[in-house]
């Protein structure tokens, strides 16, 4: 009782202090009524409304999925116990004999993929056989196999794809998400327009709840206050989300972090001249060797078979399960000669952007706190959909109402 009680007083000082904030922020300016913010609030509510109705279920289904997969690493961790082993002092299996396993195992499936994810946790193989994809996990030290995982069965993965595609053809589902997630951005804005004081002395009024109202007007103020302390990282979640989606959106992101500038080096491959019938066994593990050599302090690191006429693409993390600040090298795939390298260092800005748009997206660019603030955002924006079509339908059933959900 003592912590329950502790811990509300503590949410309510949170609260005043960004009340506060926002307050020392935005209270000295923007409040001078004009005649023409009457039509700008009125046109706002239109289309906050019907923009709102139309996308509402789509973004209550990405907004929920995106909230249970936040911690879906923690939870695994918790109830897989084949992800963590011993850490050991000696050298990762070759990578070449993990993919010979591999084809042992599935004598019909493809596999190009190996990725290490330090040394606590298991190596693993992406496969593809039969049209459908597995993970197939092995000690790193030992090549045994502790897992094969069927990625269509997963459960993560399917909150995965229903984020993404809500479980439809991804041509059709990435499309559906992708024009919603660009109509709820248009609602962010709508929905500062209304929440906007009309006057200074509003501001704070407008950032609570009235607990003790009537349930109706409790709704109401929780869609409201909770739309805007959420806004920002909201905003945040759906364009990162929009540059996973789209390619011309992800384009964007390396000419805004560049200014406009185009780096020729982040788009240099090394050309194989001398072209192999395949990628040698031994050009793969030198390549993935020579790789740990360079930067032996990452937490993880993956080598991939391009084919015979490219190069085998390394790249080093970190950390392990955290998708950012990469560097890349490329080798020869006869030979496993050292061809070219691409620190995450000498990278331009723009592409260290695009690099960490997954974990942006994810929160976890920012640690435990980034993917905090992404369960909670996403926990709300999956109550603005039902908290303002309980609005509409209030004020649509209530007898000489308009129906507007201007605020």
């Amino acid at each position: 009782m003592f912590f329950r009680i502790l811990g509300g007083k503590i949410f309510k000082l949170l609260i005043l202090a960004v009340k506060r904030a926002f307050l020392a922020l935005f209270g000295g300016f923007l409040y001078e009524e004009k005649k023409r913010q009457k039509p700008i609030r009125k046109w706002a509510g239109r289309l906050h409304l019907w923009l709102g109705l139309t996308s509402g279920i789509v973004v209550f289904i990405v907004a929920i999925t995106g909230c249970i997969f936040a911690f879906q690493d923690e939870i695994q961790d918790v109830t897989r116990d084949w992800r963590k082993l011993p850490a050991q002092q000696q050298q990762f299996v070759a990578p070449s004999q993990l993919l010979h396993k591999v084809h042992s195992l599935l004598p019909n499936s493809t596999a190009s993929f190996v990725t290490y994810n330090g040394k606590e946790r298991p190596a693993h193989v992406y496969a593809f056989m039969n049209n459908v994809p597995y993970y197939l996990y092995f000690n790193p030290y030992t090549g045994e196999l502790l897992h094969v995982q069927n990625l269509n069965e997963d459960f993560f993965i399917i909150i995965e794809n229903l984020h993404m595609y809500l479980l439809l053809p991804e041509a059709i589902g990435k499309q559906i998400v992708g024009i919603s997630t660009i109509i709820f951005v248009i609602m962010l804005i709508t929905g500062i327009i209304l929440w906007w004081p009309k006057k200074k002395k509003q501001l704070a009024t407008n950032l609570k709840v009235r607990w003790k109202a009537r349930w109706r007007r409790v709704n109401y103020d929780l869609h409201r206050t909770a739309g805007i302390y959420c806004a920002l990282i909201a905003l945040l979640l759906a364009i990162t989300g929009l540059g996973i989606a789209y390619e011309w959106m992800h384009a964007s992101f390396y000419t805004v972090g560049n200014l406009g500038q185009d780096y020729p080096a982040d788009h240099e491959v090394p050309k194989i001249t001398e072209i192999p019938e395949a990628v040698l066994p031994q050009a793969f593990d030198r390549a993935f060797y020579t790789t740990v050599e360079k930067l032996p302090q990452s937490g993880m690191y993956f080598v991939l078979d391009q084919g015979a006429d490219k190069p085998i693409l390394t790249g080093a993390y970190p950390k392990a399960l955290t998708f950012d600040h990469q560097s890349n090298f490329y080798f020869h795939p006869k030979t496993g000669q050292p061809l070219a390298s691409h620190l995450y260092a000498e990278k331009s800005p723009g592409l260290q952007f695009q690099e960490m748009n997954y974990g942006l997206h994810t929160g976890q660019y920012f640690g435990l706190l980034g993917k905090i603030l992404a369960f909670f955002t996403s926990l709300f924006v999956a109550g603005l959909p039902m908290s303002g079509f309980m609005i509409w339908w209030g004020r649509r059933n209530k007898k000489g109402s308009k129906g507007s959900l201007v605020a």
